[in-house]
Formats: C-alpha cells, structure tokens, sequence
C-alpha cells in the first residue's frame, strides 16, 4: 500500500504560439507530465519547439535527483482550434502585436472549454486591454515569465479589472505544480514589474555605451561580478538593508537616499537609437561573443543557473535559500507524488532519483559515495515507513546504522534513472538488518546490507523497540516471507563468487 496521495492527472495545456518563450512553455509543462499541444503556422514551429524541449530536458536532468514525472505526450495541432480542444490552460504567447493578440484570444475563447484559463505570456500589455471584446473576461490573466522559461521558477501573475480571484487561484496551483512561484501584482501597471526594473538598467546601460564610457562587454562583466551575483540570492530590498548595517533599512535611506537628488543617471531620459548607437552596440557585441553560436550560449546560461539554484539548494543547513528553496520544494513533491511504498510482491521500492552531472567522477560514472548517499536516503525512508519520524525522533528513541558492506556491480552514469529496492531480513526488539539492491530497470547495479539499531539518543544505549514499530517491522516481514535470501546477503570483502 502506498503512503502517498493518488496524483491527480493534470490537464491538458494549449500552447498557442511556439517561440521562445512559448517553447519554453511547451517544454515546462512537458516535463512536469503535462500533456501539451501546441499550434503555430510557423513552418519552423515544430523544429524551434523540439530545440528548446532538448535544452530542457538536458538542464533538468541536471537540477535535482528527484524523478521526474512521466512526460507528457506533445501534439502539434494543425489549427486552433484542435489545440485548445480540451484544454484546462491555454498559454497564449505571440508576437508582442496588439492586434494579433487580440484576435487570437478572440478566436481561443471561442474554441477552448467554457472553464478553460487564459493567459498571456505578454511582457507589456495590460490584462484589462487584453480583456476588451471577450465575452467571459473573468478568466483571462497576464502569465509573464522569464527566459529560459523552464529553468527561470517566477511567473509573474497580472490580474486585470475583471479577471477573478478564483482565476488567479487555479492559474496559481497549476504554474506551482511546475515548481514555479506565482507573484501575483496587487495591481495592473504597464510591463509588470520585472521588466520595468530591467528597463530601469537597460536605459542606463544604453546611455554609456553612447557616451563612450564603457563597452558591453565591460558593462556586462559589471553586473555579473558583483552585483548581479548578490540579486542571484537577495533581492534589491534585502540588499541594501545589509548595506545599512546593524541599523538596517532606515539607516541605509537616511545615507544614501539623498544621493537619488544627484544627476547620477539619466532614467527620465532616452538615448536616439540611431543607425551609430545600433552599429556599436551590435559590434561590441559581436567582438564579446566570437566564436559561440547561440546554441553554444544557451548551454552555457542552463549550465550556470543550474549550478547557481543547485548552490542555493544547499544553503541553510539544506533547506535553501530563496530559489534554492523552492527547487527543494518542488524536488520533494516530485519525490514524493512518485514513490510507490511497496510492491505486489513485497519488496520495498523507497527511492527512485536520477544521476546527476555534479555525481559524476573522473572515470565518467557516479562517484563512490553517492552509492553510501542513496542508500542511506533509502534508510532513513524505511524509517519513516514504519514509523520513525520527526516526532518520533524528538522523543529521544532513534535507529543508528551500526554497520554497512557495500557491493559495486556496474556503473552509473549521468542521466540514468535509478532506484533502491529494499528486503527486511530480519529484526528484533533492539536490531534491524536490512538489504538494499540500487537498480537500473531491473540490473542491479548495487548492493548495501546494514545493521541497524534501536537506540535511547538520550542516555546514549541501545533499547527495545515499541511493540507500534515492531509490528510494522513484523507485517514486512511476513509480506517478504516468501522472497529468496538475496545472493550478496552476509558477504565480506574480498569473497569470490
């Protein structure tokens, strides 16, 4: 029997428009088991679509170890209307034309279901002008997010003046089921928020490149070494209130908000983009990227953000910081929507992940102690299992592994999905002696046997078990009654065959 909620099966998405932010929305939904289909009259529609679907499905697998849900089916619709047919969420994302919007959501309101969500993935237009002309306006909304669209978690949500809380409530668990964070404006405003702030620095940047004060490359090398580092982690706010010091805040205002009088920057100003600015700008650019293709470019930035959130995962004491903690948040759902407790035949499947590029060694397969890694994960999941857990633990009663003999049969690479099946050999009312196989599909790839035992953590001795956990121990046991020893069982180091 399964310890975990049944899944309920997400609904179907509609992706109308397949650049690249509308394929990176295909690719998003995609991999978190979505089914999606997806209409443009581009003929590059379907190759565009698969490109970024390969970047994605390449940085995920990189990101967390948890197993990912089974992938959806893509379909590229021939028209319209066959793709919004049945869809929970249509994910509108054309060109930023005014007029092409809106008579694509016109034509998506008339073909998708009555209780279908509409968004816009628009960096610009107010929800409340998108609304204008449809007959049910209360479930259109602005879905704004970032480039690339299946790594970057923030969806910003716009509501406009008719679209309805429970909209922004369904729109907001769904893009969360993604491992997105939904941030709902409190009010609509041209460009949303994001964008205005990179407006802000874009005009900015634009007038030094005019004025000959730097190039973009140096301009680039600016913010990625210092403080574009410090927004990968805080955002401006927190920033500047560690900038204040022990005061905080109101310290940081009272010296430096005088300097917002100085003629410092030229925000209320536009620099002519005319044929020279464009001719150097495009030029220096050219100069700083020479040699790299985009494809080349887009490896690089998945490479670096996955190793960014990744870091991020690992700060305070494991529980991460700022989208490190909502990568371990959504790592935990996956983990635990797709772990089966047990199987028909008894055994015990606790862990299922995915090797990922930083477990890889020098000889190109996962590296010794990730085995030790995944099974003791298993462990601590049988634990749970029967039983102990947090408040168990803090009652001062725990189980410590006193003795482990791991077995290495074949390799693992990057990429490859992996799981740990588990027998309960035997037990008594102080000890636990556990088998875990870690297998590809069904080659073993290895093995770990360990003795466990039951321990008062405050006198700091070994104790008897409650009859609660020794019966769970015991309803193992008996479903495992019938299995054979394992071959590698009771095994030492060095013993041939």
């Amino acid at each position: 029997m399964s310890n975990h909620p049944p899944r309920i099966a997400p609904p179907k998405i509609a992706c109308i428009g397949s650049g690249v932010i509308g394929g990176g929305w295909a690719a998003r939904f995609l991999l978190n088991g979505f089914d999606v289909s997806v209409y443009d009259p581009s003929p590059d529609a379907k190759a565009t679509t698969e490109r970024i679907l390969a970047n994605a499905r390449r940085a995920l697998a990189a990101l967390t170890p948890a197993p990912l849900p089974q992938e959806g089916k893509l379909s590229f619709a021939a028209s319209l209307e066959d793709a919004v047919a049945g869809a929970g969420l249509v994910q509108e994302s054309v060109p930023e034309r005014l007029d092409l919007k809106l008579s694509v959501l016109a034509a998506v309101e008339a073909a998708c279901p009555s209780d279908a969500l509409i968004a816009s993935s628009t960096s610009g237009f107010l929800p409340s002008t998108l609304q204008a002309g449809l007959r049910h306006p209360e479930r259109l909304l602005i879905a704004h997010p970032y480039n690339p669209v299946y790594l970057l978690p923030l969806v910003e949500l716009v509501p406009g003046g008719r679209t309805t809380a429970k909209a922004i409530e369904r729109a907001s668990a769904l893009y969360r089921r993604t491992g997105m964070e939904p941030v709902v404006l409190e009010k609509e405003i041209d460009a949303f928020v994001g964008d205005r702030l990179l407006e802000a620095l874009w005009r900015e940047a634009l007038w030094l490149v005019r004025d000959g004060i730097a190039t973009v490359e140096q301009i680039d090398d600016i913010i990625r070494y210092s403080f574009g580092l410090r927004w990968a982690q805080m955002g401006l706010f927190q920033t500047y209130r560690i900038a204040g010091g022990p005061a905080g805040m109101r310290h940081f205002l009272a010296q430096f908000g005088p300097a917002l009088q100085w003629p410092w920057t030229k925000l209320t100003d536009v620099p002519d983009l005319d044929d020279a600015l464009i001719d150097r700008i495009a030029g220096q650019s050219d100069a700083q990227n020479e040699g790299l293709s985009i494809r080349d470019l887009e490896t690089i930035r998945d490479d670096n953000l996955v190793a960014i959130l990744r870091a991020l995962s690992r700060q305070r004491h494991g529980a991460g910081w700022g989208a490190g903690a909502l990568l371990n948040s959504y790592a935990a759902r996956l983990e635990a929507e797709a772990v089966p407790a047990e199987r028909s035949s008894g055994v015990l499947r606790l862990l299922d992940a995915r090797v990922i590029p930083e477990w890889i060694d020098y000889n190109g397969h996962m590296t010794e102690h990730r085995y030790l890694d995944l099974f003791g994960q298993t462990t601590d999941r049988l634990l749970a299992h029967i039983g102990v857990d947090a408040a168990y633990l803090g009652a001062g009663h725990s189980y410590y592994t006193v003795e482990t003999h791991i077995m290495h049969r074949a390799e693992a690479k990057a990429g490859e999905a992996l799981h740990v099946e588990t027998r309960l050999l035997s037990f008594d009312a102080k000890r636990i002696h556990l088998f875990h196989s870690l297998k590809r599909e069904e080659t073993e790839l290895a093995s770990a046997e360990q003795m466990l035992l039951h321990v008062d953590t405050g006198a700091g001795k070994a104790v008897a078990a409650p009859a609660a956990i020794l019966s769970a121990l015991e309803r193992i046991v008996t479903a495992q009654a019938g299995l054979p020893m394992p071959v590698a069982a009771g095994r030492h180091v060095g013993q041939r065959g």
